[in-house]
């Protein structure tokens, strides 16, 4: 450990709040950093202008450090203009009847510029900035640290860990296979990357010179004390938070969580078009039966509309019920519990 992370981000405790994107809430981003440690807030698909009403409202909400996640691009993002929609919006036009809403048209852009994304972030100056998908540019690293921004890398295997390092960046989390959502590879292709976090992160620790993160299987003391065990410097969590009242994922998500067992998680690329691990649903299985799925960000996209209905409506079949492997050890329905189950699992 080559340096803790309550001194790298000016926290008490190092436990990280895994960030959520569209399940993020400023309620529960700022009970982890007010607790002592830090919170996370996705900002996926915010607009310049939303990310800083965000960032403003994290901070009329806690005085405490918060760290912003943003999704790098990994080239092969569709656009509307070389996509055809038609195929997928016959697949999913029961999923739209199912919650009474109309096939969407499709937009002029599917996710705002990351250039006009990073730079509205670099101008509210959180005291992090985590990046998933790829390794910040050489701007972004300068530009991060001359606002006294920490930039975190994450990894799925070692050879992107390493990258990371050489880019620059200020900790690295490191992410099993056991995760919910996303896999977040960038030099492989995510199933060819699925190394679970006990494998990970010791190897992750050995190549690198900055501070790891452990993410993915934990959820509570013995995860964390595990984790430490390993050498990482602290560790993420998300699914053991995402269940609690604070996060903003709908109670039908929360009671698929808490109902969830150790093999109750799939990997799919039904949702979103990348592969993510989540609890399968209609959704999920009426989309991988048709067989039809668009390339990311189009299917996203396309999923968003029915799931945005669904939400209102908490109808859990038609969600993206991210979860991880370790669902059934997230047993507490208060973020202030979760920490302090966490916390106990800190070396001293």
């Amino acid at each position: 450990m080559t340096e803790r992370l309550q001194d790298l981000f000016g926290i008490d405790e190092p436990i990280v709040l895994g960030p959520f994107g569209g399940l993020s809430s400023i309620k529960l981003t700022a009970a982890v950093s007010e607790a002592g440690g830090l919170g996370s807030y996705g900002l996926y698909g915010y607009a310049p202008e939303r990310i800083h009403e965000t960032i403003a409202q994290l901070r009329d909400a806690t005085s405490q450090p918060f760290a912003v996640n943003l999704w790098l691009p990994t080239g092969d993002e569709a656009t509307p203009a070389e996509v055809d929609l038609t195929p997928s919006l016959a697949a999913l036009k029961p999923l739209y009847d199912a919650v009474d809403v109309e096939p969407p048209s499709p937009p002029t852009a599917f996710l705002p510029d990351i250039r006009d994304q990073l730079e509205a972030v670099l101008e509210a100056r959180p005291a992090a900035l985590s990046v998933v998908f790829g390794i910040p540019a050489a701007w972004l690293v300068e530009a991060a640290r001359a606002r006294g921004i920490r930039l975190i890398g994450t990894a799925t295997s070692v050879a992107e860990a390493r990258e990371l390092d050489d880019a620059g960046v200020d900790a690295i989390v490191a992410t099993g296979a056991e995760a919910a959502g996303h896999r977040v590879s960038f030099l492989r292709r995510a199933e060819d990357s699925l190394v679970g976090t006990f494998a990970l992160v010791p190897q992750v620790v050995d190549a690198v010179g900055v501070p790891v993160i452990a993410a993915g299987g934990v959820a509570d003391r013995r995860g964390v004390a595990a984790a430490f065990a390993l050498g990482a410097s602290g560790v993420q969590v998300g699914t053991a938070f995402l269940r609690t009242r604070e996060s903003a994922a709908p109670e039908a998500h929360r009671r698929a969580i808490a109902a969830a067992g150790d093999t109750a998680t799939v990997l799919t690329r039904a949702m979103s078009g990348r592969l993510a691990r989540g609890i399968p649903n209609r959704a999920m299985r009426d989309i991988e039966t048709t067989g039809i799925i668009a390339p990311f960000p189009a299917q996203n996209w396309l999923t968003g509309v029915f799931r945005a209905a669904a939400a209102r409506r908490d109808q859990g079949e038609l969600l993206s019920l991210w979860a991880g492997q370790a669902a059934a050890l997230a047993t507490r329905d208060d973020a202030a519990d979760v920490f302090a189950e966490l916390r106990a699992g800190v070396p001293r």
